[in-house]
């Protein structure tokens, strides 16, 4: 008996798409992936924006620069997303669920801002909305949430999930570049983009996570803005800090409950302790880290981008998809708790890093105590370093409200002995409160 037939569109011929292209047309993977699908998958055309570009591995007579008249088409039976952006991007994805077609999307910015009312469509209309890649690259860390954790109730995901920032802080690190040459040397290999400002001001670990706590906790994805912090201010002296304190300093994302329904969810810099498996994370690559209430630490590590690392998990759920249409069933949409709330961030506590340029001269310390004092932000540890111009203070804090943490660092702006308040990073230890 022949295998059933479907058809797929792909959006989009950058890295990913043309990688997946040239996975669908591997010979010798055929029987394989016919036997993955339960059916035959044929490409019926890919859309691109300028049909002039030579495309090795895909070929000239299925390209298109009509994406929205592809996916339209009524022999399509799943389209594949991975042109980036949100604008056209929604107007794909809409026109495609609207048909019954599936979907399966790699683009973060797209789930973040609409995921939760493209499930919905999707699901009226009986298609499966797919997005393994949008988080993590080949990391298969949304399928382990929908399915192998969703009965667990999950209190802390902790991510490296930019893999440009954790490259530039492990050269940093290892080599003790400057924030600078490092970012210089991220650009030269292709980890980082000419315009680096979506991955190390932390938009991109940002639609990340938005699309984790969907997933972990239950919240919508809406367009909803999280707390956001980049790497861009940090120096050699904080790293230097860091690593004789015992820690690593690694751009995270987070989500984490805070008592029984509030949440937190935030991307920022943070010190990790050495014995903290996210600490061996080094270069581009991307790890998870999800704490549950039964089941414990749990850690998923991969290559979190490139074309080939993020094409296999768009094949994966393109497989997946193929599977569900042939049966004629789709997956369930993600479940929103509508008792969740974001807790104000300036309530959430944590331990805090902080260092300080000071002028080198007597009672400056008894100063810089005084005003931490005054906002109740207690003194855990402190180092002085340097002298003359280069004098500095580096404290760490027991817990303190992230509030009294600030107007403490807005008082140290003021006083005529500090000559500049340096960084201000989480330390991750026991979680918020």
């Amino acid at each position: 008996m022949d295998a059933p037939h479907l058809r797929v569109a792909v959006v989009g011929a950058g890295n990913v798409g043309r990688a997946l292209v040239q996975m669908l047309h591997d010979s010798e993977r055929q029987i394989a992936l016919d036997d993955a699908a339960t059916a035959t998958l044929e490409v019926v055309g890919v859309a691109v924006r300028d049909l002039s570009v030579v495309r090795p591995g895909v070929p000239a007579a299925l390209l298109t620069d009509d994406p929205l008249g592809l996916v339209t088409r009524e022999d399509v039976d799943i389209v594949v997303e991975v042109m980036g952006g949100v604008d056209l991007a929604r107007q794909v994805a809409e026109a495609t669920l609207a048909r019954g077609a599936s979907l399966v999307t790699a683009n973060k910015a797209l789930m973040a801002a609409c995921g939760t009312e493209l499930a919905r469509r999707a699901d009226e209309r009986g298609a499966d909305l797919m997005y393994e890649a949008s988080v993590g690259g080949a990391i298969p860390i949304i399928r382990a949430l929908r399915t192998s954790l969703a009965g667990e109730r999950i209190s802390r995901v902790i991510g490296i999930v930019n893999g440009t920032t954790n490259y530039v802080l492990t050269e940093m690190t290892q080599r003790g570049l400057d924030y600078e040459s490092a970012l210089a040397e991220a650009q030269v290999l292709g980890y980082a983009e000419a315009d680096p400002r979506a991955d190390v001001e932390g938009f991109d670990a940002a639609a990340k996570v938005q699309i984790l706590a969907s997933l972990a906790i239950g919240t919508a994805l809406a367009g909803e803005e999280i707390s956001r912090e980049g790497i861009s201010g940090l120096r050699s002296v904080d790293v230097d800090f860091a690593r004789r304190a015992g820690y690593v300093i690694k751009a995270l994302g987070v989500v984490e409950r805070v008592g029984e329904h509030g949440l937190s969810r935030r991307t920022h810099p943070a010190l990790v302790p050495l014995d903290h498996p996210l600490a061996s994370v080094h270069g581009a690559m991307n790890a998870v880290f999800v704490e549950g209430d039964k089941s414990g630490p749990l850690m998923w590590l991969g290559r979190g981008a490139g074309g080939e690392a993020t094409a296999t998990a768009v094949l994966g759920d393109l497989l997946h998809a193929a599977r569900n249409r042939i049966a004629g069933r789709h997956d369930q949409p993600f479940t929103v708790d509508d008792r969740l709330f974001a807790v104000d961030e300036g309530e959430v506590s944590s331990v805090f890093y902080i260092s300080l340029d000071v002028v080198d001269e007597p009672g400056v310390l008894a100063q810089v105590a005084g005003v931490f004092g005054r906002h109740d932000v207690s003194i855990q540890s402190m180092e002085q370093s340097g002298f003359a111009h280069e004098a500095r203070l580096s404290f760490v804090s027991h817990h303190a409200r992230t509030r009294d943490v600030e107007a403490t660092l807005a008082d140290l702006n003021r006083l005529s002995a500090v000559e500049r308040v340096g960084a201000c990073i989480r330390v991750v230890d026991g979680g918020s409160r």
